[in-house]
């Protein structure tokens, strides 16, 4: 079912947006959770899921990967499940997200859901991106803190704890409640009744990150060959010059503004998911043909919960990049393109292009589990 939040999302991104945390009473009026403590258990122990409980035990927790042997061994108090990228396995939770697609998909890393008894969570931390957290069936108690400089929590080596903070948000969530925290605030949820609640990260890329995915591509392609050149040099030979410091940095510049490389390089990085997407793989390789058949039946295109459908402004729209990919669609397909970027499910009409002008494309990304087509 579809999910629509009860928010003014321009008032949002202009007051609040990297800013500062907010409290919104009922962003989605009579929520109903899109699975069950139950139905998250089960996901927790697929193979290809990231998960783990968080046990806590007076003013410290404890990380365990995966999901319990014996759930009832771990008492009715003070733990957490954690399960990471449930829009990735579970159709409902990708519906959850889809309401928040006022910001870009290139932003969004993914849901994770949480189950947790009286007294569990996470401890007192600090994201370096943005969350959106939202309160399903039962209650929780969240702070949080001001910015800052904040200490490391003694004795929580792997969960990146911090000290005890004094709050400027205190607040108890009821189902529907949504609590937005950007960057950098310290914060800590209790759980009062037995609850689920629903994170939604938005993360953009490091320095790092950035580099690191423009050298891949400069790798990949065998671009970026051009040396430093200088007409003068320093009387010194042991002394690197401002000047031929500064040439260098100007070197690197030029990748920057030779545009097509780079924004080439940012749909590689930015349409990549860091948890495994859960694949739809054909059982029998699609043809053309039977592409064709499908097409002619009024099937609908849908896209795998999770995927990135990239376009970059300054990139003719044909440019498409999904799962690290580039693909080029012949020309005359931008609004087909865009239509695949901007939308999870097209019908039959809506892909007519692809089937005459590329079906060997839309049959690799069918068989690859990117989509698949549903009556």
């Amino acid at each position: 079912m579809p999910y629509r939040l009860n928010l003014d999302t321009d008032d949002f991104l202009q007051r609040y947006w990297q800013r500062t945390p907010v409290v919104i009473r009922q962003a989605l009026p009579g929520f109903a959770d899109p699975l069950s403590p139950d139905e998250l258990a089960g996901l927790a122990l697929e193979e290809n899921v990231a998960s783990r409980v968080i046990l806590r035990k007076d003013d410290q927790w404890q990380a365990q990967p995966g999901p319990p042997e014996d759930y009832a061994a771990l008492g009715e108090q003070d733990w957490q499940l954690l399960v990471q990228a449930v829009n990735h396995h579970h159709g409902p939770a990708q519906a959850l997200c889809d309401a928040f697609r006022f910001l870009p998909d290139w932003r969004f890393d993914d849901l994770m859901a949480s189950f947790a008894v009286p007294g569990g969570g996470v401890g007192p931390h600090i994201d370096n991106y943005d969350v959106f957290i939202l309160q399903g069936e039962g209650r929780r108690r969240w702070q949080v803190g001001q910015r800052g400089e904040h200490r490391p929590r003694p004795g929580s080596e792997g969960l990146a704890l911090v000290a005890d903070f004094d709050p400027i948000i205190d607040v108890e969530l009821a189902p529907g409640d949504l609590l937005y925290i950007p960057p950098g605030y310290p914060h800590c949820g209790q759980t009062l009744t037995p609850s689920l609640s629903y994170s939604l990260g938005y993360r953009a890329p490091s320095q790092q990150e950035l580099l690191s995915a423009l050298a891949d591509h400069l790798l990949d392609t065998g671009d970026g060959q051009r040396r430093f050149t200088s007409q003068q040099e320093p009387a010194e030979p042991a002394r690197v010059s401002l000047a031929h410091q500064q040439g260098m940095a100007q070197l690197l510049t030029t990748l920057f503004d030779q545009g097509e490389a780079w924004q080439q390089a940012l749909g590689l990085t930015l349409s990549q998911n860091r948890f495994e997407l859960d694949l739809w793989p054909s059982d029998e390789p699609l043809t053309p043909t039977e592409l064709s058949q499908c097409h002619q039946q009024g099937h609908s295109l849908v896209r795998l919960g999770g995927l990135k459908v990239l376009q970059l402004e300054g990139l003719a729209p044909e440019q498409l990049f999904l799962d690290g990919q580039r693909w080029v669609l012949p020309q005359g397909l931008g609004a087909t393109a865009t239509l695949l970027a901007r939308q999870r499910r097209l019908s039959a009409e809506q892909w007519a292009p692809l089937v005459a002008a590329c079906p060997e494309a839309l049959c690799h990304w069918l068989n690859q589990g990117y989509w698949q087509l549903e009556t």
